[in-house]
């Protein structure tokens, strides 16, 4: 983890913060949070980049709460291992010493197929069919696993995503039938439903997984929100249970729940996923009203809201 610096920004004593008795709290950024806290966890997809490349912003604040001597620990759904997941950061020009660790939901699920520790994995099988691009194959790759051409010949499906980008998750409903047929089970390597890549949206592993669970499927997802990632996140980070963590993510049914169920404070940056829902560009602040209906519609609430995942920026009007 990271070292003390020998300088470190400047913290105001009080967060700037928008609010009323009926509103979630909307800072303008991380500068008056981050002293209440002994480590963060940060999303990555809609938070610290969108798919293309850095947000306005982001790698200053990664700088910044690294800066400060606490663990900064990058956890995404990414349905590949942490290595790849860092190398795809570090072509975007995220730097590695920007932050201290990464996890994934891919590595998390590379470590389950590989350990096979408890009866769900155990009872899977051999043969892996691969349902996602055929390149994208990190979670399995080196493990004693091999690839069925077809669900015919399966022993299991390992949903990493979607094969094209404008597929949805209907889709695969043919597939899927046939899986049910004949009782296959599913690991799901990404548990998020989208994603925005540049602007534009993209089914995730977690939709076509669902849709599964609709056929009568059995899941198994690794990664937010389920408890288990937030449980290894915080061994990677060297933390106790008694540790004050801010997790913070653009999307509310992944990572403001998750940190929720996890008893881990929770910041929304409203400028990613569900910043068409809330009707503002990325950086705008959001009508507290409207937040308030979205936040009640997943059954999520964090701390506070922040437009974007910044540093400072100017005091939201609320």
């Amino acid at each position: 983890m990271a070292s003390d610096p020998e300088t470190t920004p400047d913290t105001p004593d009080t967060p700037a913060i928008s609010e009323s008795a009926e509103t979630l709290p909307i800072v303008d950024g991380l500068a008056g949070l981050a002293g209440d806290y002994d480590g963060f966890i940060v999303d990555l997809w809609g938070t610290v980049h969108n798919g293309v490349e850095p947000l306005p912003g982001a790698v200053d604040c990664l700088e910044r709460l690294k800066a400060l001597g606490k663990p900064v620990l990058i956890l995404s759904n990414a349905p590949r291992r942490a290595a790849e997941v860092a190398e795809r950061m570090r072509a975007m020009g995220i730097p590695d010493d920007s932050y201290d660790a990464v996890f994934s939901s891919g590595e998390a699920a590379h470590i389950a197929l590989r350990d096979r520790s408890d009866r769900f994995h155990a009872g899977l099988g051999r043969a892996c069919f691969l349902l996602g691009p055929p390149e994208d194959d990190s979670v399995i790759a080196g493990l004693d696993y091999e690839r069925a051409d077809s669900i015919k010949t399966a022993h299991f499906i390992l949903a990493i995503g979607a094969y094209r980008s404008r597929d949805t998750a209907r889709d695969y409903d043919g597939l899927l039938e046939g899986a049910t047929q004949r009782r296959l089970a599913m690991v799901c390597a990404n548990p998020d439903l989208e994603v925005l890549r540049g602007g534009a949206r993209e089914i995730c592993a977690g939709a076509i997984a669902a849709r599964f669970e609709i056929f009568g499927g059995e899941v198994r997802y690794h990664g937010k929100p389920h408890a288990a990632i937030y449980q290894a996140s915080l061994a990677l980070m060297g933390l106790g249970k008694e540790a004050r963590i801010l997790s913070i993510g653009d999307a509310l049914p992944t990572d403001v729940k998750g940190a929720n169920a996890a008893g881990l404070d929770a910041l929304l940056i409203t400028g990613g996923i569900h910043a068409e829902t809330l009707g503002i560009e990325a950086g705008e602040t959001p009508d507290p009203a409207a937040l308030d209906r979205l936040m009640a519609e997943h059954g999520a609430r964090p701390r506070a809201a922040a437009p974007a995942f910044r540093w400072q920026g100017s005091v939201a009007d609320g």
